[in-house]
């Protein structure tokens, strides 16, 4: 093999590939390592780690084809110490790998590469849709910090993602709060429905490019493919619990507040809350004021009170504040609602004009 691409897309890409390398000591070295191929369809990059798998191309020079396993944390560290500028020429004799950057020269041993897992790929490419890829990285980084991070409930670790009546429909929860963030689509045949790991979502958003890609996905795996390649991330294999179930009829009070305004008394109330982050609301409907309040025995208590449009009964609540802070990255709607169904139920949160959001916050004990 010899080939050589621009310092700036080798770096990029050795970043963008080695996020699905095997980050711990692994069995097989492979797993560790950054797959580079130059063949007769172009230079690749490829990693996986059983898990998640890309099969990234790069734009560059090819003088002869050939296939090399180099470790992904060297390249990494390689890749960081290049400049943008320049180009970089890999060279791969034996078991020895050649890195040419202006005047420097590194020699590599490289690992077996013929232990390199193949990335599967759907079998029913029937199942697929066609979006952005800027749409469907900000929905998996809208949501998935409201996945639960344990593994005991892999159905709880994941993001529910459901393609029904030309709406692609994502959710997660943690069953202390649930976001549910709603997307059209263009291709409205397609229906299906899949659990993805939510730490795979993240991987997969940050590799993400911007333009459109093609989901496909079948019961094991699903791939997210672009003219710059291929992501794919194993699926779980559980029942997503029906979060619908949860989310109240009725309301005993309803209040509309400004985002920017809620935002802003959030952050001063909670400097004052507990070890268990609590903070309490109170509905006014008489005065049309939400109150926040928190108290800490240690250093003080503090209170807010906000403008809002409120009809229903006066009612308390308490939250983790973290939890509730959450849904303000949700939307960018100017007014929120916030819609309460009485004592221990759920508080609804949506974005005034905002319909493809929804957010459930449970309360904490008074």
């Amino acid at each position: 093999m010899n080939i050589s691409v621009q310092q700036k897309m080798f770096s990029d890409a050795v970043h963008t590939v080695s996020r699905f390398a095997e980050r711990k000591s692994a069995t097989l070295p492979a797993l560790s390592s950054i797959l580079i191929i130059a063949a007769d369809d172009g230079i690749k990059m490829r990693a996986t780690n059983l898990e998640t798998g890309i099969d990234l191309k790069i734009d560059g020079e090819q003088k002869s084809s050939g296939v090399v396993a180099v470790p992904a944390a060297l390249l990494q560290q390689i890749a960081s110490s290049l400049t943008p500028d320049g180009t970089i020429t890999i060279e791969h004799t034996g078991d020895i790998v050649f890195l040419k950057s202006g005047t420097g020269k590194s020699s590599i041993k490289t690992t077996p590469y013929d232990d390199f897992p193949s990335i599967p790929f759907p079998e029913t490419p029937q199942n697929r849709i066609v979006l952005p890829g800027v749409v469907l990285k900000n929905l998996f980084t809208s949501i998935a910090s409201c996945a639960s991070p344990s593994t005991v409930r892999p159905e709880l670790a994941s993001i529910y993602l459901s393609i029904e009546g030309g709406t692609l429909t994502a959710v997660a929860t943690d069953s202390f709060r649930l976001a549910e963030k709603k997307v059209p689509l263009s291709n409205k045949g397609t229906q299906g429905k899949f659990l993805i790991p939510a730490k795979n979502a993240i991987d997969v958003s940050q590799a993400l490019p911007d333009d459109d890609i093609i989901l496909s996905f079948d019961e094991h795996q699903c791939a997210f493919v672009s003219t710059s390649g291929m992501i794919v991330s194993r699926l779980t294999n559980a029942v997503y619990p029906d979060y619908r179930q949860i989310i109240p009829k009725e309301s005993v009070v309803e209040a509309v507040v400004l985002r920017k305004d809620l935002e802003n008394a959030l952050k001063r109330t909670t400097i004052f809350s507990d070890s268990f982050q609590k903070i309490s609301i109170n509905f006014d409907p008489k005065k049309n004021i939400i109150s926040l309040f928190a108290k800490n025995t240690d250093i003080g208590e503090s209170t807010e009170a906000l403008s809002a449009v409120i009809s229903g009964g006066a009612l308390d609540l308490s939250f983790n504040h973290r939890y509730l802070s959450a849904a303000l990255s949700l939307t960018t709607a100017e007014s929120l609602s916030l819609i309460a169904a009485g004592i221990g139920r759920p508080l609804l949160v949506k974005g005034v004009g905002d319909t493809s959001l929804l957010y459930l916050v449970s309360p904490m004990n008074q």
